[in-house]
């Protein structure tokens, strides 16, 4: 009788057992969270002697382009995104590694990206196009899944056909991984398509665009816009540097808030909003993103590692003092993405008075040319981001 129970016993243990592992086993647990989807964007800049006009267009219009993308979204979620930099055609880089170099891999610390855009200069060099597209596609970390979206840009104005590398393979060589290549020619009109700069963007199914290099865009002052810029000040008061990297992350963000407003308060406009969005994260040397993204633990940082007026809290005063923080800058950005978008209107309603359109320049050929790839990729475009968006 004894030996009866005792294996019923077992039985019932086995069976529950049988059951928990069935209540967890995979076709019933809750299906892991979805991947963010992914912009990747390299920019491939001509900077030879006479392309001193495209460098002030990158760095007048980075914060506009990347307003753009902040409107992105997929499924209800906004991707990340990484840029990265290469200059080519400048004579001061040996011939041996094709007068080009990487200037910032692919990533979205967009302040390292600006500082790199206002130190660049020119000289003249030969511009060899196959082999910067090949050197962007074989150098950089670029996504292995067919839905993100992987874009090159190349902008310069010699023939597309220079060089040892011929940009033919370098464009099937990026296609064949799903890396889009569109090519941004600088110069006068017709001239693109008899270098070989509209063939190579064919070969890569991209989009071929003629710019007038030297275009300024009209700045049109609007009502919302010294609001803007305070409340863009403001912004910063809420960064809490730490770490190794916290002081120099500090210093380049105040930076280049000044290089933003030396070419044009329109600018100064773009890029406060961008610092209002989802786009603009300092995980690396700030610490509200860094424990809003888990990137460290309170509890495990050291003391001097924190700002002087953190070192004497507990962790719970720390958390409270982080919490506050990140409150003020929710608060600050969801003011400047509201006059944003009155801004927008106000600037759209005076140029329709003036009968202006915008000139064809190397922002409104990113732009362009990104909506229209990011939404073959199911991407769709929102009047207005959140800055709470995850």
């Amino acid at each position: 009788m004894k030996h009866r129970i005792i294996i019923g016993s077992l039985i019932t243990t086995l069976a529950a057992a049988r059951w928990l592992s069935s209540a967890e086993s995979p076709e019933t647990a809750a299906p892991p969270p979805k991947p963010r989807p992914l912009i990747q964007m390299a920019i491939l800049l001509d900077t030879s002697g006479s392309m001193s006009g495209l460098i002030n267009q990158a760095r007048t219009h980075l914060w506009k382009i990347v307003n753009e993308l902040v409107l992105a979204s997929r499924d209800g979620q906004r991707p990340d995104l990484r840029v990265a930099l290469y200059e080519y055609g400048k004579s001061s880089i040996p011939a041996s590694e094709g007068h080009l170099r990487q200037i910032v891999p692919l990533t979205d610390d967009l302040d390292k990206v600006s500082e790199e855009l206002f130190a660049l200069t020119t000289n003249g060099g030969s511009e060899y196009c196959g082999q910067v597209i090949q050197a962007a596609v074989s150098g950089l970390r670029w996504s292995e899944s067919p839905n993100d979206l992987k874009v090159i840009f190349i902008a310069g104005n010699e023939p597309f056909t220079q060089g040892s590398v011929d940009p033919k393979i370098a464009c099937r060589e990026a296609i064949a991984r799903g890396i889009i290549v569109n090519t941004v020619h600088c110069g006068y009109q017709g001239s693109g398509e008899e270098e070989g700069w509209k063939q190579g963007a064919l070969l890569a199914d991209g989009s071929f665009t003629q710019i007038d290099h030297n275009s300024v865009e009209p700045q049109i002052p609007a009502p919302q816009d010294q609001e803007i810029l305070r409340l863009g000040e403001e912004l910063n008061k809420t960064y809490v540097p730490f770490g190794k990297a916290g002081a120099e992350g500090q210093a380049r963000q105040v930076a280049q808030d000044s290089n933003s407003s030396s070419v044009g308060s329109g600018s100064s406009v773009q890029r406060a909003v961008s610092k209002s969005s989802g786009f603009y994260r300092n995980a690396l040397w700030d610490l509200v993103d860094a424990v809003k993204e888990a990137a460290v633990k309170l509890e495990e940082l050291k003391k001097e590692d924190l700002p002087e007026e953190m070192r004497k809290m507990t962790v719970e005063e720390q958390k409270a003092f982080l919490e506050t923080k990140a409150a003020r800058r929710k608060e600050i950005q969801a003011k400047i993405q509201e006059l944003s978008e009155a801004r927008k209107k106000f600037v759209a309603a005076e140029m329709k008075k003036r009968s202006e359109s915008a000139p064809q320049t190397l922002e409104s050929a990113l732009i362009e040319n990104l909506r229209a790839q990011a939404e073959k990729k199911g991407f769709g475009f929102e009047s207005k981001e959140s800055p709470s968006t995850p």
